[in-house]
């Protein structure tokens, strides 16, 4: 049950209220916004070092905390708690990468004039954007949303974060955790609400909107934003592809596959969705990964769906897989149990199918066979989706990744690129565009200033009304020697 003022929080495995979270309203999110407008002055005339400071007493913080942090996850979530603390060990350490990096990252860069501005110094400066906005999704809530917050506070930005209202609790907690370390008001504020808070974030005077979800959701988002010209940056859903190829180590592959995805019940956006492995061992990968699948135990290994409306998705794909002629070798279409989803294999699922096409979201996993590598790279490719990819090959496994479609491949492995600090996470086509993590992370809450002084006086003058016809003549004439020849070098 909710009202306008507050909205209660269910317990995804028993159904039991939680809790309840103030639902923050339009005018109150507006105002909070303002307040870090303030803010962000501020903090921005602290300076790097004092910023790198507060975050690593942050980190600090959340690291003394972390069981207690990690719990709440479990809670909110349903995720087992040693999935919980695994997330929370990774937002810490992103949270320490941005501190530490964000000077060498925005310092201030030379650049070369050319012969034609000779006697000109260029220069490109790097600028928080001022206030971000965060909306955050429910299936990773505090690691996801930390790749922006921590990437936007170390820039120099103030952060307003609307966390998933499936998930309110831990995102009151990480506003409340930084306000522990925090010298002064406003700087992380966390506005608690349903969708409408969110819009409200999304029409407010935020300088940017950083939003994880589905990719529906981030139209909307985009939509929204583009009436203010308000930029975004939108991490969104992906059907991810797993290549096996004849070389793999096929054991390896069976147990990462299998765990990326069935962990968190299949609520990764980067978690497997469909494999493509080539046909000499086909066979043997199917038979081990069917053999650990098996071995799965519901409620223990992971947990229910968190958000409910999610089970209807994910038995639609079911059953359009089973009418099209898709074999189950685990589960079947009456795999939905209550909040739970038992764990799904298929084999030979047509392509047309939507257990192939869109977005799962639950523990299931379509395997087709393919005559060789370059079918394995053209079906990949084939989806509307281009977030992440993993590629099982002892030789070959560079050579495949630079032909997928997608922003993240990891080869002879699973997930583990997100936990890469330095490197930048994000996707391509519908799984959204820009970036978290890393430099290209970073540079996504700043903006380009460009800086052109005049180095020493020469006697020809192009910007001006006293321009003589030896200026004119002197341009032209280097412009024929600098290009006319047609020269590369």
């Amino acid at each position: 049950m909710s009202t306008n003022a507050i909205f209660e929080k269910f317990d995804p495995r028993s159904g039991e209220v939680l809790a309840s979270y103030k639902n923050f309203s339009q005018n109150e999110v507006f105002e909070v916004v303002e307040r870090a407008h303030d803010a962000a002055i501020r903090w921005h005339e602290f300076g790097f070092t004092a910023r790198k400071r507060v975050l690593i007493k942050w980190a600090s913080y959340i690291t003394k905390n972390q069981k207690e942090i990690a719990k709440l996850i479990a809670d909110e979530c349903g995720k087992p708690i040693g999935d919980a603390t695994l997330e929370v060990s990774i937002a810490i350490d992103h949270i320490a990468w941005a501190a530490k990096h964000a000077q060498q990252i925005m310092r201030k860069q030379d650049r070369p004039s050319g012969l034609l501005m000779f006697n000109m110094k260029a220069q490109v400066q790097r600028s928080p954007l001022g206030v971000i906005g965060v909306i955050g999704p429910w299936n990773y809530p505090i690691f996801t949303p930390m790749g922006s917050i921590a990437y936007a506070l170390a820039a120099g930005n103030a952060v307003v974060f609307k966390p998933s209202e499936f998930t309110p609790g831990v995102g009151k907690w990480i506003g409340d955790s930084f306000a522990q370390v925090a010298p002064f008001e406003n700087i992380l504020t966390t506005v608690t609400g349903l969708p409408d808070t969110g819009r409200a974030l999304t029409q407010s005077r935020v300088n940017k909107v950083s939003f994880t979800g589905s990719t529906r959701t981030a139209k909307k988002v985009a939509a929204s934003c583009a009436e203010s010209m308000i930029p975004v940056v939108l991490e969104c859903g992906g059907k991810d592809p797993v290549i096996v190829a004849q070389d793999a180590d096929i054991k390896l592959a069976a147990e990462y596959v299998l765990w990326s995805a069935m962990a968190n019940a299949g609520q990764s956006c980067i978690g497997a969705e469909r494999v493509y492995v080539v046909e000499s061992v086909a066979e043997e990968f199917i038979k081990t990964i069917t053999k650990m699948a098996k071995d799965i135990e519901v409620g223990k290994d992971y947990g229910p769906a968190t958000m409910p409306s999610q089970l209807r998705v994910i038995q639609s794909h079911l059953d359009d897989a089973t009418e099209k002629g898709a074999k189950f070798l685990v589960g079947g279409n009456d795999s939905v149990k209550g909040a739970f989803v038992e764990p799904v294999i298929m084999v030979d699922v047509p392509e047309n199918s939507t257990a192939m096409t869109e977005e799962t979201f639950g523990p299931t996993l379509a395997i087709n066979k393919v005559t060789n590598i370059d079918e394995a790279i053209r079906l990949s490719n084939a989806s509307s989706y281009g977030l992440a990819a993993a590629v099982f090959s002892k030789r070959d496994g560079e050579k495949i990744a630079s032909q997928l479609a997608c922003g993240m491949v990891s080869i002879n492995s699973v997930f583990l690129f997100a936990a890469v600090a330095s490197v930048p996470f994000g996707g391509v086509k519908n799984s959204g565009y820009g970036r978290i993590h890393g430099a290209e992370g970073m540079l996504e809450y700043t903006y380009a200033r460009t800086v052109v002084k005049t180095r020493f006086k020469i006697p020809l003058k192009f910007t001006s009304f006293k321009r003589t016809k030896l200026s004119e003549k002197v341009l032209i004439t280097l412009i024929k020697r600098l290009h006319g020849r047609g020269k590369t070098n």
